[in-house]
Formats: structure tokens, sequence, C-alpha cells
């Protein structure tokens, strides 16, 4: 899954010089969102000015104010589009290396159950996966780095928070805490997830392996064995249905309630009249930048369980790979019949 692309010479422009072309686009949208959030506190405090003082501004300082957004938008806009663009060609090279690896042990592997949908389907996820939630890791750490310190300066402005009182640096730690916290109930709450998931892909790919063979023998894939292998696919998307019922409202109740977490914690600040509606601004987006980086597993959990089954799959496979012919290793595949 990865030696064959990392660890290949002919990919070697493609896994390391692109790798470090993604994460260094990565870094410089990071920068652009701190020069937004800089533009927030001044937009802001010049929107405060006119609304209390009618007349205290003009019409260019105010249209200047719109043109610097637009100018960093439009950069942010130009990255995003060429990283997207690049990033499905970083993708696809990353599955044709894998395609190549597994086709050159075909021999081997052809008689393990769905292993034509692991190496056309499976490769393809897992690539896409991987290099989606590495470039969101990345881009999690780039912000906490950029923006902590921000939300550091900008704590101290807080004179006190509900319950705890005044805290030194007060949202830093309750954005770590809320985070944690998320982290701990989505893990516990999904923990039967990435086994279902898993599950899942091995009746769907029985369901798909007859429907292919029926397509050429028509011994193959009649009604009641169809139907028999489609009831086993019903039967564990309602199974995988029913634990995300309960999953999915603990993930949407914890992140709706994030969105009133900086609110809570600046209330009697507000109240007080201690700083501007830029500064506010200012905090409440720090605060929600420095809260989604922490909350990486949270915003991920659902993609990772994904990963998770993709890569027991593929794990799978590869261990057919490197068994020996006369002992083939007890995986859990099913070899097809002869």
């Amino acid at each position: 899954m990865f030696r064959s692309f990392f660890l290949n010479r002919r990919w070697m422009a493609w896994s390391i010089l692109g790798t470090a072309l993604i994460l260094l686009a990565t870094w410089y949208r990071v920068q652009l969102d701190v020069k937004i959030n800089e533009w927030f506190g001044s937009f802001y405090d010049l929107v405060q000015k006119a609304l209390s003082a009618p007349g205290s501004i003009t019409a260019p300082q105010y249209w200047q104010q719109i043109m610097t957004f637009f100018s960093i938008a439009m950069v942010y806009i130009t990255v995003a589009v060429f990283v997207e663009f690049f990033t499905r060609h970083y993708v696809f090279r990353w599955r044709q290396a894998m395609n190549d690896y597994y086709m050159q042990h075909w021999p081997k592997l052809r008689s393990v159950e769905g292993a034509a949908q692991r190496v056309q389907e499976d490769t393809m996820r897992f690539a896409r996966i991987v290099e989606g939630l590495g470039v969101e890791l990345m881009r999690s750490l780039m912000t906490l780095a950029a923006f902590l310190p921000i939300l550091w300066g900008l704590s101290d402005k807080i004179t006190s928070v509900p319950i705890i009182g005044a805290i030194p640096h007060s949202l830093v730690w309750i954005s770590i805490g809320w985070a944690l916290f998320g982290t701990v109930l989505l893990a516990v709450t999904g923990i039967l997830l990435p086994g279902l998931e898993f599950q899942n892909q091995r009746v769907e790919a029985a369901y798909r392996k007859e429907l292919v063979y029926g397509e050429d023998d028509p011994s193959r894939a009649a009604p009641p064995v169809a139907a028999s292998l489609f009831q086993r696919v019903r039967h564990n998307y309602f199974r995988l249905y029913f634990h995300y019922l309960y999953f999915d409202v603990v993930k949407w109740s914890y992140l709706q309630a994030s969105v009133l977490v900086p609110l809570v914690a600046m209330g009697p600040t507000v109240i007080a009249g201690v700083f501007t509606l830029g500064v506010f601004q200012q905090i409440a987006r720090a605060f929600d930048k420095v809260t989604e980086s922490f909350q990486y597993l949270v915003l991920s959990w659902s993609t990772i369980i994904e990963l998770i089954s993709v890569y027991k799959r593929l794990r799978a496979f590869e261990a057919r790979i490197h068994a020996p012919d006369e002992a083939p290793p007890d995986d859990g595949l099913v070899p097809l019949n002869p």
C-alpha cells in the first residue's frame, strides 16, 4: 500500500516531491487564513465605528477593506484550485503504483474472494482517503501552529469565564478540553463501526462476484442464490444504519454545541463591553480554527472508519502475496471455488 509508491524509484517525483508540494501549498493556505483573520478584526472595527458614529468613515475606506479581502480571496481560490487539480493526479499515480504491484502477483491473488474489486476499487479508495486524511492532519497542525499563538494572546482580553471565573489564557484551555471531550465521546460511540464497515465490504464482494459469474454462466446467480446473498447485504446495511444513527446523533449534537462554546465563554466579557466588535470576531474565528485543529479526529472519524475497512481488506490481500504457496495464510479471505 505504501512501499509500491513511496519506495519505488519510478514514482519518486510524485510521492516525495508531490507530497512536499501539497504540504507547501497547505501551509500557504493557512497563512492566507491568518491574513483573513486579521482582516476580520480591522473590517468589523471599521463597521462598529461607522454604526456608532454616522459619517465617521468615508466610502473609500470601506471599499478599500472590501478590495483587501477580495485580493486575499482570489489568491486563496487560485491556490485551492491548483492543489485540488494536482492532488487528483497524485492520488491516481498512487493507485497506479498499487495496481501495478498487485497485478504482478495476480496469479496468487486471483483466487481471493473479491480480488478484482480490491485491485480496481480499493486501491483508489485507499490512496484517496490516506491522502485526504494526511493533508487534513498536516493542515490541522499548521493551523494550530498559526492560530494558537493568536488565541493565546487574544485570550488575555477575556476577563472572566462563566462558572470557572478568571483564568489566564482561558480560551486556549477551553478549546483543548472541549476537543478532547469530543474525541473521546465519538471514539467510544463509534467503536463498532469499523468492524461493520469491513463486514459490509465482504458481503458486497460476495454478491458482486456471483452476479459477475452469472453474466457468463447461466447456472450462476440463480434467483434463490442472488436473493440469499442480497439478504446478507441488506441485513448488514441495516445494522450499519442503526449504529450510524446514534453515532450521528452524538456527532451532530457535539458539533452544534461547539458553536455556542466560545460565545458562552466570552459572555461576561461581551456584556462588560471590554473589547470591540472587530476583536470579538478575531477571537471567535481564532477559537474556531484552534478547536477545529484539535477536533481532527472528531471531524474525520467517519472517514477513518472507512479507511480501517479498506486497510484491513488490502492488508489481508497482501498477506496472500507473501505467504508460501503450499500454506496460504489464515487471513479470513475466502478463495473462489475452482
